[in-house]
């Protein structure tokens, strides 16, 4: 059995069950070490569950969040974001905004290091996701998108080898998360992942996390109902594999409702994801 790692100083041992009984050392992984952009909800519960990395420096356009959250974190609150991006760290959570993936996407990946984005909708604009590529592939360097809010990622990356024939997205949320008042459950939006975007860029990041792993459109129906108390995603996929459902009830965050569980969950599994030398999932 793989026993809880242990951190010790700038590096995590890692006991292993039967290796050491037979004159094996604990092996000593290197912890890779983090720079957050954004310093709220998201931020906070990254640097609580901190365990195979570091958060090494921390910026946010509030200096006092960033202080704050660099007091719990044992990072460095920077007053600047050159000062930030200057840092030795191996890549960049982006936990802020989609301006913040505007303004400081290209810069985090001409600088050296890998960025990992939350705000998913921001690569909904095929003019700023092309630019991200080009920096990304210029630099060496890598873009990563968690899975977010939904589950079934893998499986659409999967799928689109053979072909994607239908994808269909059905949000429900309740009406404050949208900014409306109504008083029965009502059709806000039908159609392309695209559209929504435009008047919804807050709502939909499932969409546009589909869309990317799926590499086709993705048709969204996004409601309001006053009945519920949690954002429900049901996707619905057919292709040549042939067809797959997914229910998802995502329960908001403590720290922030507009914010789930399970898309703050997703980024802490992929920075732990990166120190593992053994992957599960594509």
């Amino acid at each position: 059995m793989i026993q809880q790692a242990r951190k010790t100083g700038r590096v995590l041992a890692i006991p292993v069950s039967g290796a050491a009984q037979i004159g094996y050392p604990d092996i000593r992984v290197p912890l890779l070490r983090i720079g957050l952009l954004g310093c709220g909800a998201i931020g906070h519960l990254i640097a609580s569950h901190a365990e195979g990395f570091e958060i090494t420096v921390l910026y946010d356009e509030v200096p006092d969040r960033a202080r704050e959250l660099a007091e719990q974190s044992g990072g460095v609150a920077c007053q600047s974001f050159d000062m930030f991006l200057d840092a030795e760290i191996d890549l960049v959570v982006e936990a802020a905004s989609v301006d913040a993936v505007r303004i400081h996407g290209r810069a985090v990946l001409e600088a050296g290091k890998d960025l990992v984005v939350m705000s998913v909708s921001a690569l909904a604009d095929p003019v700023l996701c092309e630019q991200l590529r080009r920096a990304a592939l210029s630099s060496g360097r890598k873009v990563r998108v968690p899975s977010g809010a939904v589950m079934g990622l893998d499986n659409l990356k999967i799928g689109r080898i053979g072909g994607i024939d239908q994808l269909r997205l059905r949000t429900t949320k309740s009406p404050r998360s949208l900014g409306l008042d109504v008083c029965t459950r009502t059709l806000v939006f039908q159609g392309p992942a695209g559209e929504c975007v435009d008047r919804y860029p807050r709502n939909v990041n499932v969409s546009v996390a589909l869309a990317l792993a799926a590499g086709r459109e993705v048709d969204v129906e996004l409601w309001a109902d006053p009945g519920e108390d949690r954002n429900v995603h049901e996707i619905l996929v057919e292709g040549a594999f042939g067809q797959g459902e997914i229910v998802v009830r995502n329960l908001p965050s403590p720290q922030n409702p507009a914010t789930s569980y399970l898309a703050a969950f997703s980024v802490i599994a992929l920075l732990r994801d990166l120190s593992e030398p053994i992957v599960v999932g594509t």
